[in-house]
């Protein structure tokens, strides 16, 4: 048997990481801007967090939602109060796709409706209702093309009001910086406006918080930037530092049903362990802050770089998008095969950094370094 082939790999193997940095099996040193898609949020490796993993799996691994897990009511006591919403309620899954799959349930089981609002450029995952609130034709399957979705453009507050007008949208769901699109960044006035427009039509605003939340814009959620409360906000990535994990925080206003959701591995006592540590070095390393300070600085080093091939340079915390004026290919290639970095890509002439929260300004300032030589 061989893998199905449907991953465009790069030939390198990763078989070690510590903090910002990995190791391939040659022994080559590279600089991580990626974090194996914003995964990676307290770095690899973290001392504590591989002790209470371990410490974890030796006790017990797993078992059931049919019984009590303490670990899973320490999490939303702790996740409720890093984020401030300690009124809201947590639903344990395994991925971002399956968080944006419930949100969108719930909101249709609320509401009675089916109609989903959702932005241009979207990226929800690849289930059957994230795939068809992700704005690209080529991943969705026919038996998932069912009509549900309305694409609008991000931050055209009066089309999405005139939509919501019509009296039979579920659900609006929008990331408030767009990963796969870009790193496009919802406005203050759009998010405010439609938080008001879903609450005069009974729509639930759903903020995908799962590339931009945890820590990574600078603020717990990148929402917050913004000064609205969604109903409904859904994590990943980084919420357990690699180890599979996905959730859903729910506003009051949502009533529980016995068996309308549920999951097998969701919320088992090792992702728990794993989370629970995640909020330990994110608390006690300050790493929002340090999120905050090294993207603003980041951020403005690029700007300030004295080249043509930047066009632009967008995002907030430690997820920034660099727009170049011709397509990224050899620009990330260089920087990985050359410099040894790693970066990650959107659409054609973007380049994304999403690197762990706990990177250095002597880091940024190295990264700076090796792109000015590629450029």
């Amino acid at each position: 048997m061989t893998l199905f082939d449907v991953y465009p790999l790069f030939p390198v193997n990763i078989v070690r990481g510590q903090g910002c940095r990995v190791w391939d099996d040659q022994g080559t040193e590279y600089l991580d801007l990626y974090g194996g898609h914003a995964v990676i949020s307290i770095g690899h490796a973290h001392p504590h967090y591989v002790e209470a993993v371990s410490r974890q799996v030796g006790q017990l691994g797993f078992y059931s939602n049919s019984v009590i897990n303490k670990l899973q009511q320490q999490l939303a006591e702790r996740l409720g109060k890093a984020c401030g919403y300690e009124d809201y309620r947590l639903f344990l899954i395994n991925s971002g796709a399956e968080a944006n799959e419930n949100a969108l349930k719930l909101a249709s089981f609320h509401t009675g409706r089916t109609r989903v609002l959702s932005a241009q450029k979207a990226f929800h995952g690849r289930t059957s209702l994230a795939v068809e609130v992700t704005n690209n034709p080529k991943i969705i399957a026919p038996i998932n093309a069912n009509g549900h979705t309305t694409f609008l453009p991000l931050n055209d507050l009066e089309a999405w009001k005139a939509e919501l007008a019509k009296g039979d949208v579920a659900a609006c769901i929008v990331e408030c910086i767009q990963g796969v699109g870009g790193i496009q960044l919802a406005t203050a006035e759009f998010m405010q406006g439609l938080r008001q427009a879903c609450d005069v039509t009974g729509a639930v605003l759903i903020c995908d918080e799962i590339q931009c939340g945890y820590g990574r814009s600078g603020k717990f959620f990148a929402h917050q930037w913004l000064d609205v409360a969604p109903d409904i906000i859904t994590v990943a990535k980084g919420i357990a530092n690699g180890f599979p994990m996905g959730a859903v925080l729910i506003s009051p206003k949502f009533e529980a049903v016995y068996g309308q959701l549920g999951t097998t591995f969701g919320g088992n006592h090792l992702a728990c362990a794993a989370a629970l540590a995640v909020l330990d070095v994110i608390e006690g390393e300050g790493l929002i802050e340090n999120a905050r300070a090294v993207g603003e600085y980041l951020c403005n080093a690029l700007r300030a770089l004295n080249t043509s091939t930047i066009t632009e340079v967008r995002g907030r915390g430690l997820m920034i998008g660099i727009e170049l004026s011709e397509p990224y290919k050899e620009v990330r290639q260089k920087l990985l095969f050359d410099e040894h970095v790693f970066t990650g890509c959107a659409g054609t002439n973007v380049l994304r950094l999403l690197p762990p929260l706990c990177l250095s300004m002597a880091e940024a300032d190295e990264f700076l370094e090796k792109l000015k030589r590629v450029l």
